[in-house]
């Protein structure tokens, strides 16, 4: 494990001019997605009209980038064909490959579209080696993007074991480490975060602030945290809410909102052998997305090249302002 392989650096982009912005500082690759329930981030004012998506991929390919369509959400039953179209015109206007979590368009998209790249995306949960041969050998795929649960040891077993490329998150969002399998936002307000692409939809938050300015945050009719003023306070999901749990108050009793930084841990990312460097952030301002991107476009030269990069502003990025490197150095849990 002395090698060191230059990884391509994947970035995020929930908007035309964010895809702008992540190509011009410094992406290879920017994901992105159509509007609608296709992809799992379908937020009011964002993603892309399929007009926007042909602009944009002629605009990255002008630059050296690749675009990859994201159509990473569950299709229901009586709903396929609005991902299946999804497939085909991501296919039409020349994106460099496609993310797919769903079983069923990994095979429509394997058996209408061959020859084209398909990225397992990360919501389909694969992380084993056995898993994912299943996908390569069934749907040629010819990535697969790694749920958050795998140390960098484990990362490079699975990738001396299977016949794909690898794409690790770095930084963002770690959810809930049960890519793909989450229902909490489903229960409270009928959106589901894997079939809809919604996590806490934008119409259901409300805040309520008390004569002492606490923000209390609601989730349609439910409670899900009370901010203290001068605190950091992430968008409001019910997995990084505090509860009152028996004799325990205003406890994080999910996971604390907290940021997935993995800028330290890269030199390893990189030595074994992970193809694509993946950060989180589609619903973020350009300005996030400038700043990430510049900053992880220079460590990862920097560590190339032989040198340690300072990267510590960061750390102001980060939900809560607070930063951890999650099950990749290793596993600890509540």
């Amino acid at each position: 494990m002395t090698q060191l392989f230059k990884p391509e650096l994947v970035c995020p982009a929930g908007t035309p001019a964010g895809l702008r912005t992540a190509v011009d500082a410094g992406a290879d690759t920017v994901y992105c997605g159509f509007q609608g329930p296709t992809n799992a981030r379908n937020f009011p004012g964002l993603n892309f009209s399929v007009a926007e998506m042909a602009d944009s991929v002629d605009y990255a390919h002008e630059r050296g980038a690749k675009v990859l369509a994201a159509v990473n959400s569950f299709p229901t039953a009586g709903r396929t064909e609005i991902w299946k179209k999804a497939i085909d015109d991501a296919i039409r206007i020349d994106v460099d490959a496609v993310i797919i979590a769903d079983i069923g368009m990994a095979q429509y998209m394997s058996k209408t579209h061959p020859g084209h790249r398909i990225h397992l995306s990360v919501q389909a949960g694969a992380s084993s080696p056995e898993a994912i041969n299943f996908y390569c050998r069934r749907f040629d795929i010819k990535r697969v993007v790694l749920p958050r649960i795998l140390t960098v040891q484990e990362i490079k077993k699975v990738h001396d074991e299977i016949g794909c490329e690898i794409e690790a998150f770095i930084f963002g969002n770690i959810g809930m480490m049960a890519e793909g399998r989450c229902a909490l936002t489903n229960y409270v307000t009928g959106q589901s975060t894997n079939m809809d692409g919604v996590c806490s939809p934008a119409s259901h938050v409300h805040y309520e602030e008390d004569e002492d300015r606490n923000l209390k945050t609601r989730l349609g009719e439910f409670a899900i945290d009370c901010i203290g003023c001068g605190e950091h306070a992430g968008y409001p999901t019910i997995c990084k809410g505090r509860y009152n749990v028996g004799h325990r108050r205003e406890y994080y009793a999910f996971e604390e909102p907290v940021s997935l930084n993995l800028t330290h841990l890269l030199p390893d990312l990189m030595r074994a052998g992970v193809t694509a460097l993946k950060i989180e952030g589609r619903q973020r301002s350009r300005a996030y997305v400038r700043s990430v991107v510049s900053a992880f476009r220079q460590a990862v030269d920097c560590y190339f090249d032989g040198g340690e990069p300072d990267l510590g502003h960061l750390l102001a990025l980060t939900e809560g302002h607070r930063e951890t490197q999650g099950a990749f150095r290793s596993k600890t849990w509540r």
